[in-house]
């Protein structure tokens, strides 16, 4: 392999990480926001109940407290698929255990447990990618025009 094209390796994988890092930012930023409504929520349900409460009856709040946990509910649900995507971004798995792992591991290695095998839809490993400094799609390294957006590709 050239120097050229290490260089091109490099430069393509400096470019995959950082926009992982933006699309792993914006997710997390998503998460905080429905932790927020989470907590906003969880007020509710208090103001609500103590209402009840100051008023003699409790079962007043029942149904919009109902509502209330129906929300909350959903909205951890949307948490955990997010994480879930943050986790695949990451190529990373998680153990019953709890501990998250890279996917590339076979075994947990706080509580040894065997993760199932799940075939890869495609494997990348060691091919050099030419990242398009226009739509920053990646494009083989011998590509002369992006298969995205047809800039051509820099031979520098």
């Amino acid at each position: 392999m050239s120097l050229f094209d290490k260089v091109k390796q490099g430069a393509s994988e400096a470019a995959r990480r950082a926009q992982l890092t933006v699309e792993t930012t914006k997710l997390r930023s998503k998460i905080s926001t429905r932790e927020k409504e989470i907590d906003r929520i969880s007020t509710r349900i208090g103001k609500a109940v103590f209402e009840a409460y100051t008023a003699g009856d409790l079962s007043q709040s029942e149904e919009q407290v109902l509502a209330y946990c129906q929300e909350l509910a959903e909205l951890r649900v949307e948490i955990e698929e997010i994480e879930e995507t943050i986790k695949k971004l990451k190529e990373e798995k998680t153990c019953v255990c709890g501990k998250v792992v890279g996917a590339d591991v076979n075994f947990c290695p706080d509580c040894g447990k065997r993760f199932i095998e799940t075939p890869k839809s495609e494997d990348t490993t060691g091919e050099i990618r030419v990242i398009c400094y226009h739509c920053k799609t990646e494009n083989d390294i011998n590509s002369k025009y992006c298969i995205q957006c047809g800039e051509e590709l820099s031979s520098v």
